[in-house]
């Protein structure tokens, strides 16, 4: 494990080129087979790596939450996550993996961690509707195209906290949400997503500021969409500025990533003046970093919908 650690700490330092670090873990058997399958979640999410330390159960804790853990002063709630999706354990809950994203620190417990393999996101495959509840958003093909190919179950955690804690949920509010936005007459927003719940919390904000947009569930559709929409305008004598107002897009998403789309816009001169405005869970200095490379306008984390709307607001403006 603390060679898994190393490569957690090493790795996350990685450049992105449409390539990502996915860190596989097990969870126990499924009901059905009872066989034990992979899943994975970005590395970028995750801090550390512990065997699991003593939880102190919660009174009148939700279902799912074991409790939470003292790690080195900081009070960490912890997820049984094999019981969020349906597995049970064989050999118990031996690994905490600690995880920082959408504002939040919090501890998933699992059954085992097996390896980190970098991966390109055409690899990946979106998979929404898998059996794990919408839970899954991708299955990454773990060993290219080759036919026997090793897969794993890419875990949506957004959806996963949001199923789990439902009382700390925040739709989003007209009230606060402020002015609506000024954009060209028959301009849009173009947004890309692979989650679900991210993509209903995006359109609920564009919907409160008056915003028309077009949601896409990964990179590569954004790309497609977006030269589609340019050869639309030049065939009406327009620019593609009449018909998109900016891009906003997550960071990670099947087939194409975020900073691949962003850098392909930004490097394209049929583009040239395209807003991007990056909006994911991902945090930290490393990857604000990531976002000033390919050349975004600005980075947005998720999800506070009143942050969002200045955001795009104040880069609409420029």
């Amino acid at each position: 494990m603390s060679t898994v650690q190393h490569e957690v700490d090493e790795r996350t330092n990685l450049i992105s080129s449409n390539k990502f670090e996915l860190l596989l873990f097990r969870l126990g058997n499924d009901a059905v087979n009872q066989r034990s399958e992979l899943f994975g979640i970005n590395v970028f999410k995750v801090r550390e790596i512990v065997a699991m330390p003593e939880i102190t159960a919660v009174a009148g804790a939700l279902p799912h939450n074991l409790g939470v853990v003292n790690l080195r002063g900081q009070i960490i709630p912890v997820i049984d996550l094999p019981s969020v999706v349906g597995r049970t354990p064989v050999t118990g809950l031996n690994i905490m993996l600690v995880t920082e994203f959408a504002r939040s620190t919090q501890g998933f417990a699992v059954e085992s961690v097996e390896e980190i393999v970098r991966l390109d996101w055409s690899q990946v495959l979106s998979a929404e509707s898998s059996a794990a509840g919408g839970m899954v958003t991708s299955i990454a093909r773990l060993d290219g195209d080759a036919e026997d190919t090793r897969l794993a179950q890419v875990l949506d955690v957004e959806q996963i906290l949001r199923q789990i804690a439902p009382s700390g949920n925040k739709d989003v509010d007209s009230e606060t949400i402020g002015a609506k936005l000024k954009i060209k007459p028959g301009a849009m927003i173009l947004a890309a997503d692979d989650s679900a719940i991210a993509r209903a919390l995006i359109g609920q904000a564009l919907d409160a500021i008056g915003a028309p947009y077009m949601m896409c569930k990964t990179g590569k559709e954004a790309w497609d969409k977006l030269q589609a929409l340019n050869a639309n305008a030049l065939a009406e004598g327009k620019v593609l500025r009449d018909k998109v107002a900016l891009v906003l897009t997550d960071l990670e998403m099947p087939e194409m990533d975020g900073f691949t789309l962003t850098r392909n816009i930004k490097q394209d001169d049929r583009f040239k003046g395209l807003p991007v405005i990056i909006h994911s869970s991902l945090s930290g200095t490393t990857n604000e970093d990531h976002v000033r490379s390919v050349g975004a306008d600005a980075y947005v984390a998720k999800f506070v919908a009143e942050e969002l709307a200045a955001t795009i607001r104040e880069v609409i403006a420029h």
